[in-house]
């Protein structure tokens, strides 16, 4: 392994993006719930946003960016589509997601420190 390709800290970053942006995308659909008409966003699957990485590789400039779609699922007599329900456990999900990732990515570094024999 490479210091310079460290494929698991490129991972969890990853994943702790990915769950900084989905709470990002629910605390948006949470402040409009009550907006007549608005619909409410979604952000793709951390899975499928590794699948598309995978995929199409470093040399695409937007293999970062995580896609969002617009939610249809369910719709109050207003127009919006918010589930507040649905939301908070998104939002819940993506906070259990990125202490996962930044406790992998800081155990990851501390073993790379102790493989170099520096101490943290």
């Amino acid at each position: 392994m490479s210091i310079l390709n460290l494929d698991v800290l490129n991972v969890y970053s990853a994943m702790a993006r990915h769950a900084a942006e989905t709470q990002k995308v629910s605390a948006t659909n949470i402040a409009h719930a009550n907006d007549p008409g608005y619909k409410a966003t979604e952000i793709e699957g951390f899975q499928d946003f590794l699948a598309r990485a995978a995929s199409r590789g470093a040399e695409d400039p937007d293999f970062l960016q995580f896609k969002t779609s617009q939610s249809d699922d369910y719709t109050s007599p207003n127009g919006n589509s918010v589930n507040l329900e649905v939301e908070m456990f998104k939002a819940a999900d993506a906070q259990s997601q990125h202490e996962l990732a930044l406790s992998v990515y800081t155990k990851s570094l501390d073993l790379l420190r102790t493989a170099i024999g520096k101490k943290g």
